[in-house]
Protein backbone atom coordinates (compact mmCIF):
# COMPACT_ATOMS: atom_id res chain seq x y z
CA UNK A 1 0.00 0.00 0.00
CA UNK A 2 0.92 3.35 -0.92
CA UNK A 3 0.83 6.41 1.60
CA UNK A 4 -2.43 7.06 0.67
CA UNK A 5 -3.93 3.49 1.54
CA UNK A 6 -4.26 2.95 -1.90
CA UNK A 7 -3.81 -1.09 -2.40
CA UNK A 8 -0.93 -1.52 -5.38
CA UNK A 9 -0.72 -5.35 -5.17
CA UNK A 10 -2.92 -7.93 -4.66
CA UNK A 11 -1.95 -12.46 -4.75
CA UNK A 12 -4.60 -14.12 -5.18
CA UNK A 13 -4.86 -18.14 -4.05
CA UNK A 14 -7.12 -20.33 -6.17
CA UNK A 15 -7.56 -23.93 -4.38
CA UNK A 16 -10.82 -24.89 -5.06
CA UNK A 17 -11.54 -26.53 -9.10
CA UNK A 18 -15.08 -25.83 -9.25
CA UNK A 19 -16.73 -22.85 -11.30
CA UNK A 20 -17.83 -21.10 -7.79
CA UNK A 21 -14.05 -21.44 -6.60
CA UNK A 22 -12.31 -20.47 -9.93
CA UNK A 23 -14.12 -17.40 -11.11
CA UNK A 24 -13.86 -14.70 -7.51
CA UNK A 25 -10.35 -15.37 -8.03
CA UNK A 26 -10.48 -14.80 -11.94
CA UNK A 27 -12.86 -11.58 -10.94
CA UNK A 28 -10.81 -10.10 -8.61
CA UNK A 29 -7.43 -10.52 -10.68
CA UNK A 30 -9.54 -8.98 -13.51
CA UNK A 31 -10.49 -6.28 -11.83
CA UNK A 32 -7.13 -5.37 -9.88
CA UNK A 33 -5.77 -5.30 -13.41
CA UNK A 34 -8.56 -2.79 -14.51
CA UNK A 35 -7.73 -0.86 -11.62
CA UNK A 36 -3.69 -0.56 -12.40
CA UNK A 37 -2.64 -2.83 -9.86
CA UNK A 38 -0.10 -5.58 -9.30
CA UNK A 39 -2.17 -9.11 -9.73
CA UNK A 40 -0.57 -12.48 -9.22
CA UNK A 41 -2.81 -15.57 -8.96
CA UNK A 42 -1.28 -18.40 -6.98
CA UNK A 43 -3.09 -22.34 -7.94
CA UNK A 44 -2.93 -24.88 -5.83
CA UNK A 45 -4.86 -27.99 -4.75
CA UNK A 46 -7.48 -28.35 -6.93
CA UNK A 47 -7.61 -24.74 -8.08
CA UNK A 48 -4.97 -26.15 -10.12
CA UNK A 49 -7.63 -27.22 -13.13
CA UNK A 50 -7.97 -23.81 -13.83
CA UNK A 51 -4.80 -23.92 -15.82
CA UNK A 52 -4.73 -27.77 -16.41
CA UNK A 53 -4.09 -28.14 -20.33
CA UNK A 54 -7.32 -30.97 -20.23
CA UNK A 55 -8.98 -29.84 -17.06
CA UNK A 56 -9.94 -25.81 -18.08
CA UNK A 57 -12.82 -26.26 -20.47
CA UNK A 58 -14.42 -28.85 -18.21
CA UNK A 59 -14.55 -26.99 -14.87
CA UNK A 60 -18.21 -27.65 -13.69
CA UNK A 61 -20.54 -25.92 -10.75
CA UNK A 62 -20.11 -28.45 -7.33
CA UNK A 63 -23.55 -28.99 -6.61
CA UNK A 64 -23.53 -31.83 -3.85
CA UNK A 65 -23.00 -29.60 -0.48
CA UNK A 66 -23.13 -26.29 -1.93
CA UNK A 67 -25.02 -24.51 0.12
CA UNK A 68 -25.62 -21.36 -2.41
CA UNK A 69 -27.83 -23.17 -4.56
CA UNK A 70 -30.34 -24.39 -1.93
CA UNK A 71 -30.66 -27.61 -2.46
CA UNK A 72 -30.61 -30.88 -0.63
CA UNK A 73 -27.38 -32.97 -0.62
CA UNK A 74 -29.32 -35.56 -2.05
CA UNK A 75 -30.56 -33.64 -4.69
CA UNK A 76 -27.05 -31.78 -5.63
CA UNK A 77 -25.97 -35.56 -5.99
CA UNK A 78 -28.81 -36.61 -8.70
CA UNK A 79 -27.06 -37.63 -12.63
CA UNK A 80 -27.07 -34.65 -14.63
CA UNK A 81 -27.98 -32.11 -11.73
CA UNK A 82 -24.54 -30.50 -11.90
CA UNK A 83 -23.99 -30.33 -15.79
CA UNK A 84 -27.60 -28.71 -15.68
CA UNK A 85 -26.31 -26.46 -13.39
CA UNK A 86 -23.19 -25.39 -15.27
CA UNK A 87 -24.70 -24.86 -18.01
CA UNK A 88 -27.43 -22.61 -16.48
CA UNK A 89 -24.45 -20.69 -14.86
CA UNK A 90 -22.48 -20.03 -18.06
CA UNK A 91 -25.78 -18.97 -19.73
CA UNK A 92 -26.23 -16.29 -17.18
CA UNK A 93 -22.70 -15.26 -17.00
CA UNK A 94 -22.55 -14.85 -20.80
CA UNK A 95 -25.50 -12.17 -20.25
CA UNK A 96 -23.39 -10.72 -18.16
CA UNK A 97 -20.22 -10.82 -20.60
CA UNK A 98 -17.91 -12.86 -18.21
CA UNK A 99 -16.24 -15.08 -20.24
CA UNK A 100 -15.62 -19.16 -20.31
CA UNK A 101 -12.66 -20.22 -17.91
CA UNK A 102 -10.31 -20.66 -20.55
CA UNK A 103 -11.11 -17.19 -22.28
CA UNK A 104 -10.86 -15.41 -19.18
CA UNK A 105 -7.26 -17.19 -17.87
CA UNK A 106 -5.73 -16.22 -21.33
CA UNK A 107 -7.52 -12.58 -21.09
CA UNK A 108 -5.76 -11.74 -17.32
CA UNK A 109 -2.91 -12.97 -18.62
CA UNK A 110 -2.68 -10.87 -21.45
CA UNK A 111 -2.97 -7.99 -18.84
CA UNK A 112 0.12 -8.88 -17.50
CA UNK A 113 -1.18 -10.80 -14.17
CA UNK A 114 1.15 -13.61 -13.07
CA UNK A 115 0.10 -17.15 -13.51
CA UNK A 116 1.76 -19.60 -11.27
CA UNK A 117 1.22 -23.35 -10.08
CA UNK A 118 1.86 -24.65 -6.47
CA UNK A 119 5.16 -26.60 -6.33
CA UNK A 120 3.92 -28.99 -3.61
CA UNK A 121 0.40 -29.67 -5.48
CA UNK A 122 1.81 -30.22 -8.47
CA UNK A 123 4.45 -33.20 -7.00
CA UNK A 124 1.59 -34.28 -4.86
CA UNK A 125 -0.58 -34.61 -8.39
CA UNK A 126 2.02 -36.69 -10.01
CA UNK A 127 1.76 -33.69 -12.79
CA UNK A 128 4.57 -31.13 -14.62
CA UNK A 129 4.95 -27.89 -15.99
CA UNK A 130 4.29 -29.50 -19.64
CA UNK A 131 0.92 -30.03 -18.11
CA UNK A 132 -0.20 -26.64 -18.04
CA UNK A 133 -1.59 -23.77 -20.34
CA UNK A 134 1.35 -21.41 -21.69
CA UNK A 135 0.22 -18.78 -19.77
CA UNK A 136 1.39 -20.16 -16.59
CA UNK A 137 4.61 -18.66 -15.70
CA UNK A 138 5.81 -20.73 -13.32
CA UNK A 139 5.38 -23.58 -11.20
CA UNK A 140 6.80 -22.28 -7.45
CA UNK A 141 7.12 -23.37 -4.24
CA UNK A 142 4.94 -21.07 -1.05
CA UNK A 143 8.10 -19.41 -0.10
CA UNK A 144 8.49 -17.80 -3.47
CA UNK A 145 4.76 -17.28 -3.55
CA UNK A 146 5.52 -15.16 -0.62
CA UNK A 147 8.45 -13.27 -2.02
CA UNK A 148 5.91 -12.39 -4.97
CA UNK A 149 3.15 -11.38 -2.72
CA UNK A 150 5.74 -9.20 -0.32
CA UNK A 151 4.07 -5.77 0.01
CA UNK A 152 0.80 -6.66 -1.22
CA UNK A 153 -2.43 -8.11 0.06
CA UNK A 154 -2.64 -11.83 -0.14
CA UNK A 155 -6.40 -13.35 -1.07
CA UNK A 156 -7.80 -16.71 -0.44
CA UNK A 157 -10.78 -17.18 -2.75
Amino acid sequence: MTGNGKIEKVSIVISKGSLEGVYPGLIMANGARAEGMEANLFFTFFGLDAIHKDRYEHIKLATVGNPGLHLATWAGSVPGVSAAMTRYMARKMDEFDIPPIPEFVEMIADTGAGLYACQASVDLFGLSREDFIGQVKDVITVGEFYDLAAGGQIIFT
